[in-house]
């Protein structure tokens, strides 16, 4: 199934133009690559709601500052690089086995608490009640301090990641890409409050997956390669209970998107067997024609 949507370059990204083999866990490299890349560790969460109206599941997306260099304008979910103060948390809150399995992904996990704290003004994957004002001031107490472990430690929060299902790996293969980790988290009830931060985003909304790409496909909304693929594959869930067993099931392996021609055409390509319903994507011939 190809569908056609809009892409946006920046110049020094490149992508492979043939498919690799399957990328390796521990380093996300091609097998033959040209040159080492530096890759930035970050981390999205998918943050699941209640349709207060009885419908499908909704998400929670923010439309990014145009004057951001990567997505600017896009719609994507709340996310962002992780931190070394994340990974100090992480060690501090997992036994050193359960950290040393894999410390990026308990890295990943405490950096998508922080980045919808910080982007939304939501707390996630907190085992005690908060209320609205309580998020607002811890919020306000994380961008004082930069890092999530003094929020945690004025409240006495206790942070239980593992409410945090592993979705996606995404590992684009270009310098100082985004090796990014998806999680999905479940917030219930649909009476929650949101406050875009003003500077890295420009407005917040909640919608079910389904609706998300009928505003991009009528070019309402901007959506980028990873955010339309993965937004596909929510939209397959009647519920936050049936997209987390389909994690549970689904392995997760570094996706790497690569180019492709076939039959005179040229696609945005990704492996099959991964749980998305659609795995390439027509690339159009302009210049502006890429994944970012």
């Amino acid at each position: 199934m190809t569908t056609k949507i809009r892409f946006v370059r920046n110049p020094d990204e490149n992508l492979p133009l043939a498919s690799p083999s399957e990328p390796r866990d521990e380093d996300c490299m091609s097998e033959e690559p040209q040159a080492p890349l530096v890759l930035i560790p970050a981390a999205t969460v998918v943050v699941f709601r209640r349709d207060p109206a009885g419908g499908p599941p909704q998400v929670l997306m923010l439309e990014r500052s145009g004057e951001m260099r990567f997505a600017g304008g896009a719609a994507v979910f709340p996310g962002g690089r992780v931190d070394e103060a994340d990974r100090l948390l992480a060690a501090r809150l997992l036994s050193p086995e359960t950290y040393a399995a894999n410390p990026e992904d308990a890295a990943g996990r405490v950096a998508a608490v922080r980045e919808t704290l910080e982007e939304a003004g939501l707390l996630i994957a907190v085992t005690q009640p908060v209320t609205a004002e309580q998020a607002i001031a811890a919020r306000a107490l994380l961008l004082d301090k930069g890092e999530l472990a003094p929020v945690l430690d004025h409240y006495g929060w206790t942070l239980d990641l593992d409410s945090l299902h592993a979705f996606a790996h995404w590992c684009p293969q270009f310098d100082k890409a985004f090796d990014t980790r998806f999680y999905l988290a479940d917030l219930g009830t649909g009476a929650v409050e949101i406050a875009v931060d003003a500077t890295e985003n420009s407005h917040m909304f909640w919608a079910s997956a389904t609706e998300v790409l009928a505003m991009a496909e009528r070019g309402e909304l901007l959506v980028i390669f990873p955010t339309h693929r993965n937004l596909e594959r929510l939209a397959q869930f009647s519920s936050f209970v049936e997209a987390a067993e389909h994690c549970r099931v689904t392995p997760v392996r570094p996706i790497s998107p690569f180019r492709s021609e076939r039959d005179g055409e040229a696609y945005l390509t990704i492996p099959e067997g991964l749980g998305y319903p659609v795995t390439e994507q027509l690339i159009s011939t302009a210049k502006t024609a890429a994944f970012k």
